[in-house]
């Protein structure tokens, strides 16, 4: 008859160190949602709202010469205040907010599930494997769709300041870091599969 292998006991160290990284782990979720709200509350009147926008070619004088003279520079981003936002752009930026508290909680509850889980040596098991696989898709959703929705916004606005004279479509989004945290996360997916896999051999070979 198969025998359950106990995981060795986490240390105490270990213990305290994963409960400091589940409370770090609530504070950013709160913080996130905080920002959010106030960030919808002070978009949503649609008056002089600020945007974040990014430029590509776009110069522009700064007082960084010689007693404050102007100097050419070019912009890479920048706020920008129009007077209101079309309507499809006002609710991009709801939704730009709303997906960045979906992926930032979405993915401490799973890292704060997974700790927990861990601090109780249980390391390698199907729930784990959900939980890290989640929080990788979850944070490469977010990753994407949050510049996204912000460009949809610095459209909008362009276009109420330029009068539609004034294309400034883009879309940035770096792709080192995305590729590189998409590597991460299927690697972190597959090391937990297969542990839980080895697991699960090795129990039934007791």
């Amino acid at each position: 008859m198969a025998t359950t292998l106990n995981a060795p006991a986490v240390s105490r160290g270990d213990a305290v160190a994963l409960w400091l990284f589940m409370v770090a782990g609530i504070g950013i979720a709160v913080w996130a949602a905080w920002s959010a709200v106030a960030r919808i509350i002070e978009v949503l009147p649609n008056r002089d709202v600020p945007v974040l926008a990014e430029f590509a070619g776009t110069t522009a004088e700064a007082p960084i010469g010689v007693d404050g003279a102007p100097i050419p520079v070019e912009l890479d981003r920048a706020f920008i205040t129009a007077p209101s936002l079309p309507v499809a752009s006002l609710w991009a930026l709801v939704l730009q907010q709303l997906v960045v508290v979906v992926a930032v909680v979405g993915v401490v509850v799973c890292l704060v599930w997974l700790a927990r889980n861990v601090s109780r040596s249980i390391v390698f098991s199907r729930t784990n494997t959900v939980l890290v696989t989640t929080a990788g898709l979850t944070g490469l959703v977010g990753y994407f769709a949050v510049p996204f929705l912000g460009n949809m916004a610095a459209n909008g606005a362009f276009a109420v300041l330029s009068e539609r004279t004034f294309d400034n479509v883009i879309l940035s989004v770096e792709p080192f870091p995305l590729i590189l945290a998409a590597f991460v996360a299927a690697l972190l997916g597959t090391v937990f599969a297969v542990g839980e896999r080895l697991q699960r051999d090795a129990e039934g070979l007791v």
